[in-house]
């Protein structure tokens, strides 16, 4: 598995073949009706059954790509040190520490080490972007009724 610092932006050349890529695969999964559709690699003739649900998260991939945003796929159930999650949040290992033992993330012990479930952090991740949004409406809406804002 990459790291944040190996994950990159895709080149201009894997954005225009993830554009022209992606709008191809919307048109073909649109057609699918197979659970377990069958994809071929046209430059080996092999023929490859995969879940559907992979075939779409192959399109989300693209679709990201074409847009420029880097990618990297992690299983939920993976559990990151808090170097990792504090990285992933954009904060201080410390402020995390306060974040996991004032409840507002969970996490395991292994030995002297904290762990935290992936999927916690991006929960969390979410949860502050939300309220980071509300604040933003109050803070403007405030404005508006002292008349420091016009809409």
């Amino acid at each position: 598995m990459q790291t944040i610092e190996q994950i990159r932006k895709p080149s201009k050349i894997e954005q225009k073949t993830a554009i022209k890529s992606y709008e191809e695969l919307v048109s073909a999964i649109r057609q699918v009706r197979s659970k377990e559709p069958e994809i071929e690699i046209e430059e080996t003739n092999d023929k490859i059954k995969i879940p559907f649900r992979a075939l779409q998260l192959l399109g989300d991939i693209l679709k990201a790509m074409s847009e420029g945003k880097p990618v990297s796929i992690v299983p939920l159930a993976t559990e990151v040190t808090t170097q990792k999650a504090a990285e992933i949040l954009g904060c201080s290992r410390p402020h995390l520490i306060k974040l996991l033992e004032n409840g507002k993330i969970e996490y395991t012990k292994v030995g002297k080490h904290r762990r935290i479930m992936f999927e916690d952090i991006m929960t969390y991740k979410q949860k502050m972007k939300e309220d980071q949004k509300k604040h933003l409406v109050d803070i403007m809406s405030f404005d508006e009724e002292t008349g420091l804002y016009d809409s």
